[in-house]
């Protein structure tokens, strides 16, 4: 389960956000998780949770938003939505795609008292 690394390289993050500007508190978290990311977003709720205990983080609600892959199609040269790492373009159904997002696992947004 990657999540939970994951999960403790947040809290680490939040953690030096909240010494820097002198926070005791984060109430939400917003992530940003791509479809292509391999991240389990039940997975990621059950890691953060366990991550966050006896930090400033903990009890925080945690918030995802999923972020669509998008690739850049060389043949029709458009943006596209795709499913999956080996998809073809929507629109012309070439393969000479390359991808702009949907891997990304970022914080968006932290909510403090």
């Amino acid at each position: 389960m990657h999540e939970l690394s994951l999960c403790q390289n947040i809290i680490e993050i939040v953690e030096q956000q909240c010494k820097q500007h002198n926070v005791n508190k984060v109430t939400d978290l917003w992530l940003e998780v791509g479809a292509l990311s391999c991240i389990e977003p039940s997975a990621l709720e059950f890691g953060f949770e366990m991550a966050a205990q006896g930090t400033s983080a903990e009890n925080c609600k945690l918030h995802l938003i999923s972020i669509p892959a998008k690739a850049w199609c060389w043949d029709c040269k458009q943006l596209v939505e795709i499913q999956a790492n080996n998809s073809t373009c929507p629109h012309c159904g070439s393969a000479h795609l390359q991808r702009q997002s949907g891997d990304e696992l970022r914080i968006k947004e932290i909510a403090v008292e």
